[in-house]
């Protein structure tokens, strides 16, 4: 029900985006991940002094569903695609390529 962006501040993680069969990214400080609403997540590995900074926009309703609870899968495919563009880029502002780069 609402985007989220990740940034490392200190420290190195493994990640896993898009689910069980996602892609695997490692991030570093100074990378910064947008996760459309319902893009799952996952912390394989980090530092044992990994700083995440997480941020979402100041609208919207946050939620957690995590994909065990098949209650939660209808309802997700629902409202995610109500969930508005996001209306600037999290880390270039309004002007930033964020927007234009979003696919409906």
């Amino acid at each position: 029900m609402i985007h989220e962006v990740l940034g490392i501040a200190r420290g190195h993680a493994t990640v896993r985006f898009g689910g069980d069969k996602g892609e695997v990214l490692e991030l570093a400080p100074g990378d910064v991940a947008v996760l459309p609403a319902g893009t799952g997540h996952q912390r394989l590995s980090g530092d044992h002094g990994l700083v995440v900074i997480g941020a979402y926009p100041p609208d919207g309703t946050y939620n957690l569903c995590r994909g065990d609870n098949p209650a939660d899968h209808g309802p997700a495919l629902k409202t995610i695609p109500l969930v508005a563009k996001p209306s600037s880029d999290p880390v270039a502002g309004r002007g930033g390529p964020l927007l234009a780069l979003w696919k409906s």
